[in-house]
């Protein structure tokens, strides 16, 4: 089998190429067609002064213009009204208007004018065993069907009509994403699937593949009865393609396509050809499809995919170590992840408080990244805006700040799941005086430990992804796949509540801007917001049909719920549960 880089420079054509694919040509226009007679023409006067045929050729000019650019004037109040609102921290400043609530950076300027009533205040200290005080009602639920005779009727013989390859990109959970739709499609297709290839990321620089990640063995065999799953394409196919993947045949399926795509366009090119190659394949696949095939979705994602057991091993040992450091809130702590690293800092474009020296790094960070793509012409940059609309990622003192207000006091066990933060001596220093029981998978494992992960940030990722998952609180600040995952993951097992703190950054910069602000005033709105957030928790979508934002990696329940229950005495050994984890669970 050649290397990832040999298929990379592929450009293989499907057979059928799918409707609405960049590499289909462009259907040639069809001709007109009229359904009524055309009218007879005048016949033309022989006499015509010669201001008359100016006249008439102006308006005749004067028409033809109007015709095209009617359509234009519809977007120029858009526009003008877009404008306007893009450049209103620019016209503020200029004319000396105040700027908006919350468009400012000064939570350092609120910290040190609000520290003292902070640091002595720890009369009212949360209790990280009561943090959660809503209950999800349990409906009435229709009994779940025997897995067996759910495989009698849609999976007897897995595998029959081919081969399924596909390519996962991204970070570790958007490629997670990727493998789950992966047994969904093979499973839509009646295809054996290959262990997913992953596609070499210029941003997150890492090397490894599946059998890095996760337990291969563990994922075939979990998969068993439900969708074959191999290794590696057989000999004979390998042959007939002269070795090289790129010369299979590559079908590039749009987003989110439906089943109906999959069984018209896909499934006869497998049966003709007995192999296909779907790359890339990120969010390829609806996320309404039969039920049979959402269960794949739940089977995989929560049961068949295990971290290797080197990933597992290392993070037990560094839950049970967070564990042991929260001895004096009984064993429970928090895990933040926090998106303040160098490349988020720049692409958000937002200012801290850095000055000048600041501005020029970012500037820097931002060319060097992503080159030009900043500095366009028609790229409007304000960073003001961007944070009075909740985009910039919440510095470390900002979160500290916001867990305080909410009632964690300074004994509170904090586990930081978190790449290189920027500036760390200037932005991190605030959250561990709020907090000095701050950890890290580095504070807690040693070198050595940590040794045969270091340059692999998938693999981290695994480690930061496992200690946040059995945490009492999980805080998110920036959104993305891994908060998306994580909150699924533990709606699954916490019977539905995701326990996680989602703040409201439209309304905490607004907080964080305002210097008269008390200390006890700034509380009670944080006490409103993680009791929003506890309410938020629990809740279901109301509109029921799945989409790409009420995902069953994001609110398994009730389509995972059979495969939950299925799951309560052997959690233990599929979900990689600390061995104390059934006496945290209530």
């Amino acid at each position: 089998m050649k290397s990832k880089a040999q298929a990379h420079n592929a450009n293989a054509t499907p057979a059928a190429a799918p409707p609405g694919s960049s590499s289909s040509p462009s259907p040639p226009p069809s001709p007109r067609r009229h359904s009524f007679p055309l009218p007879r023409r005048r016949p033309p006067r022989l006499f015509k002064s010669s201001s008359r045929k100016n006249h008439t050729l102006g308006t005749f000019a004067a028409g033809i213009m109007g015709r095209r650019s009617f359509r234009y004037f519809f977007l120029l109040p858009l526009l003008y009204i877009s404008g306007l609102l893009m450049c209103v921290g620019t016209f503020s400043a200029l004319f000396g208007q105040p700027p908006l609530p919350g468009s400012r950076y000064r939570s350092h300027e609120i910290f040190h004018k609000l520290w003292h009533d902070i640091d002595s205040d720890n009369s009212s200290a949360i209790q990280l065993s009561s943090v959660w005080k809503y209950k999800r009602k349990l409906r009435e639920q229709k009994p779940c069907p025997n897995l067996t005779t759910l495989h009698q009727e849609h999976f007897v013989s897995p595998g029959l009509n081919g081969f399924l390859i596909v390519e996962a990109n991204g970070g570790l959970n958007q490629q997670r994403s990727a493998i789950c739709n992966a047994v969904a499609v093979a499973g839509l297709l009646n295809a054996i699937l290959v262990i997913p290839h992953f596609e070499f990321h210029n941003v997150w620089k890492d090397l490894s593949e599946f059998g890095d990640i996760y337990d291969e063995d563990h994922f075939i065999s979990s998969l068993d009865g439900y969708v074959k799953v191999v290794k590696e394409l057989p000999e004979a196919l390998m042959e007939r393609h002269n070795y090289n993947m790129s010369n299979i045949t590559n079908i590039r399926v749009h987003a989110w396509a439906p089943v109906s795509y999959y069984m018209g366009v896909v499934y006869p090119v497998l049966q003709k050809e007995g192999v296909i190659r779907i790359a890339p394949f990120a969010n390829r696949l609806a996320m309404s499809v039969p039920p049979h095939i959402q269960f794949l979705r739940c089977l995989t994602n929560y049961k068949a995919l295990r971290f290797t057991s080197s990933i597992s091993t290392l993070a037990k040992k560094l839950v049970n170590r967070m564990i042991e450091k929260s001895s004096r809130t009984g064993g429970k702590y928090i895990a933040v992840h926090l998106r303040f690293e160098e490349d988020m800092v720049a692409f958000s474009c937002c200012i801290y408080d850095g000055g000048e020296a600041e501005k020029s790094e970012m500037d820097s960070a931002r060319q060097k990244g992503w080159r030009g793509k900043f500095r366009r012409k028609d790229r409007i940059i304000v960073p003001s805006l961007n944070r009075v609309d909740g985009k910039c990622p919440l510095t470390p003192l900002e979160v500290g700040m916001m867990l305080r207000g909410m009632g964690f006091d300074n004994n509170t066990s904090i586990y930081l799941a978190s790449g290189k933060i920027y500036q760390a001596e200037r932005y991190l220093a605030p959250l561990i005086k709020m907090f000095p029981n701050l950890q890290t998978k580095e504070s807690l494992a040693t070198s050595d430990e940590l040794a045969p992960f270091v340059g692999y940030s998938s693999q981290l990722a695994a480690l930061d992804y496992t200690v946040c998952l059995y945490s009492e609180v999980f805080v998110t600040t920036q959104g993305g796949n891994f908060p998306h995952f994580l909150m699924g993951h533990r709606r699954f097992l916490f019977d539905g509540h995701a326990k996680t703190i989602n703040p409201d950054k439209r309304k905490l910069v607004v907080l964080l801007d305002d210097m008269d602000i008390s200390w006890r005033t700034f509380k009670e709105q944080m006490e409103d917001m993680l009791s929003e957030s506890d309410r938020k928790g629990i809740m279901v979508p109301r509109v029921r049909k799945i989409n790409r934002k009420t995902s069953i990696y994001m609110y398994p329940l009730p389509e995972c719920r059979c495969l939950q229950q299925s799951l309560v005495n052997q959690v233990d050994h599929n979900l990689d549960i600390p061995h104390n984890y059934s006496s945290r669970k209530t």
